[in-house]
């Protein structure tokens, strides 16, 4: 993994009103195969505080408080990792902070995420926690709703890492995916210059498994597509979207390649469609291994089923973490949905994902 992958983050547009509006995927900057790397580790951003740990201390609410409260901190070297819990980007991270906190708590590093919600139900502490619980986050983690933390840190993206030293500065930070072999060969020379020896730890691969597994780099072509009308782009269906109205859509006989397109009644809103009655569908023609979906229930909280076609067939042996065979799954908490994993030759398919009940809402496709 030598290579800082710009694919994995985009930039954040820091308005003048003081809101943050950022992405998840570096797509929108165009997916283009063989995009020139950038450097992995990088120097502090302009504008980042000088003082990470007082702004950390001042900073709440604490989901996952930090042992000995945030003053602990003093004289430790920190990770922190600006995430959000429906980020494919953020997920795909996870096994190597992890193994980091697991390998090098001892030796005086200390793992601190800092959640940045993208989506308005990424802000209800209840879901991070249970989705923290569910991901095997268990090192100290703040939620940044008001993004207060990232603007002080001048942080760009998700997955943002800021490496930290003993004497409390910003040292390195860096920004995506990829090149998490440099990124502990940091931690290890930070942990030294503090004085802890490292070198009886040995640095053993690490894979992510499941939604967790890297990218497939080399196979993916298609970008991340947002639902809602604030981010939409190449929507498909005759008519195009109508904003804040309930509208019938109908898929086209023939979707071009990241084209998609939707079926049956729909409200589209700024941030997401909801499917205001049964029967409704979402199809997009991709190029990956993987297909997510970044899905929120009905609110009178009863699962919502969904059958996944890959085109127009069960997915079989391609099914994703979240459905069966058959194609079949269910919504039942706000989150990203695996849906396909292929595990053969990837080409142009289309996908094809058929809601069950009204109420479910859809908020971003996404790749890997």
């Amino acid at each position: 993994m030598g290579t800082f992958r710009s694919t994995g983050f985009i930039a954040a547009a820091i308005l003048a009103a003081g809101t943050t509006t950022a992405l998840c995927f570096g797509d929108a900057l165009g997916l283009v195969p063989g995009q020139a790397a950038n450097s992995a580790i990088a120097a502090v951003p302009v504008g980042a505080t000088t003082e990470p740990l007082a702004i950390l201390r001042r900073s709440s609410p604490w989901l996952t408080p930090v042992p000995g409260g945030v003053q602990a901190l003093r004289g430790k070297v920190v990770l922190v990792n600006f995430w959000t819990y429906s980020c494919i980007n953020s997920l795909r991270a996870l096994p190597y902070l992890r193994a980091w906190n697991d390998r090098y708590a001892s030796k005086g590093l200390v793992v601190v995420g800092v959640h940045a919600p993208e989506f308005g139900f990424e802000k209800d502490a209840a879901k991070v926690r249970l989705a923290s619980a569910q991901l095997g986050v268990r090192y100290p983690n703040v939620q940044d709703n008001r993004y207060a933390v990232w603007r002080e840190f001048g942080n760009q993206g998700w997955p943002g890492f800021y490496f930290i030293d003993a004497k409390g500065r910003i040292r390195s930070y860096r920004l995506g995916e990829g090149d998490y072999t440099e990124a502990e060969q940091l931690i290890r020379k930070l942990l030294a210059e503090a004085g802890h020896d490292p070198s009886d730890i040995p640095v053993s691969p690490i894979a992510g498994t499941g939604i967790e597994a890297e990218a497939a780099w080399g196979d993916l072509r298609s970008p991340e597509a947002y639902v809602g009308y604030e981010k939409a782009v190449k929507f498909a269906s005759a008519g195009g979207l109508v904003n804040n109205v309930e509208t019938a859509y109908a898929t086209p006989g023939d979707l071009s390649l990241n084209q998609w397109a939707l079926a049956g009644h729909w409200t589209v809103g700024p941030e997401f469609a909801t499917l205001n009655r049964s029967v409704g569908a979402l199809a997009f023609r991709f190029h990956a291994r993987d297909v997510h979906l970044v899905l929120g229930g009905a609110a009178d909280g009863r699962p919502v089923r969904f059958r996944v076609t890959v085109d127009g067939a069960a997915p079989g042996a391609s099914h994703g973490s979240d459905v069966d065979e058959a194609g079949w799954g269910e919504v039942r908490e706000d989150r990203l949905y695996q849906l396909v994993r292929q595990p053969g030759r990837v080409v142009d398919r289309t996908v094809r994902i058929e809601f069950h009940r009204p109420g479910v809402r859809a908020y971003v496709v996404t790749f890997g």
